[in-house]
């Protein structure tokens, strides 16, 4: 069956790959009527995680907000496709990464780097981080249920030499690259919501007390890496900036978990500003319990 869906959905991803910037966004346009309005794709989930995140905002101002971002969706979606034929050019005119330095920075006090972003944006085009730095580039990513998609996405996510590293093997291959030569940027996207029977630390989190993923904290703290917040704003339509900000050089300055509230704080002032580009198709609070505090 994954091998029929795959057969069945590739042509159109071959056929918007093709097209240019100006076609994609009037295919875009089109689709977002079916989807929202016809299919109603996720509509609940982005109803019912708006209505936890924002209880204060109107009914009429959630709704703008989820139209707008189901426009971003489809966007993203034909973007992603699009980055299966890109030439280098084009992404680097189209994802500019603003502050570079300071990866260098810590680059040339030779040490690894983490760097956390979130599902925030574009997070597809990140992958041409590789053409600003020294790094060796990894990122951590979920591996896809469909294999045929997994393969598609890794080699779509590591055509500018980055290397993907599943989740359960995060720790395993962190192990074995520290001990290789040459320094490594390793990117972390820890806004989802871990497995209830995994969570170790919980925390609040746009209005909702939710478990949060550690594991970025914890190796940064083992294998003594800097870590950096990578925040992508939309400039325009097909257009985004990165910039980065230094959490801390020394993460074992740091309490347990502190590390991982600053990186909250940071995601949670990103979706504020701008919350209609967001993810708020997946489920961020399906673990919320009420806050014991």
């Amino acid at each position: 069956m994954d091998r029929l869906v795959y057969i069945i959905t590739y042509p159109f991803i071959w056929l918007i790959s093709k097209l240019n910037f100006s076609s994609i966004y009037i295919v875009s346009n089109l689709l977002y009527y079916p989807i929202y309005y016809i299919f109603s794709y996720r509509k609940k989930v982005v109803r019912k995680n708006l209505e936890l995140a924002f209880p204060n905002k109107s009914i009429k101002e959630r709704k703008r907000i989820e139209k707008e971002n189901f426009r971003n969706l489809t966007d993203i979606f034909l973007e992603t496709f699009k980055s299966t034929n890109i030439e280098e050019d084009e992404l680097k005119r189209r994802f500019i990464f603003k502050n570079p330095e300071v990866l260098e920075k810590i680059y040339n006090n030779n040490q690894d780097v983490i760097v956390m972003c979130s599902h925030y944006c574009s997070w597809e085009w990140v992958f041409g981080v590789g053409n600003i730095t020294n790094f060796n580039i990894n990122a951590v990513y979920k591996q896809l249920s469909n294999k045929y998609f997994d393969k598609l996405t890794k080699s779509r996510r590591s055509q500018y030499g980055a290397n993907m590293i599943k989740t359960k093997d995060t720790y395993r291959e962190i192990s074995r690259l520290s001990k290789l030569e040459g320094l490594n940027f390793y990117g972390f996207a820890s806004d989802q919501s871990p497995k209830k029977s995994k969570a170790v630390y919980w925390s609040n989190f746009l209005n909702n007390y939710v478990p949060i993923h550690v594991g970025a904290e914890v190796i940064a703290k083992k294998y003594n890496m800097a870590l950096v917040f990578m925040d992508v704003q939309k400039i325009k339509r097909g257009f985004y900036e990165a910039s980065f900000s230094l959490i801390t050089k020394k993460p074992n300055d740091f309490k347990n978990y502190q590390i991982t509230e600053e990186y909250i704080k940071l995601v949670e002032k990103q979706v504020r500003k701008k919350p209609e580009y967001y993810t708020w198709t997946h489920k961020r609070f399906k673990h919320r319990q009420k806050n014991p505090i």
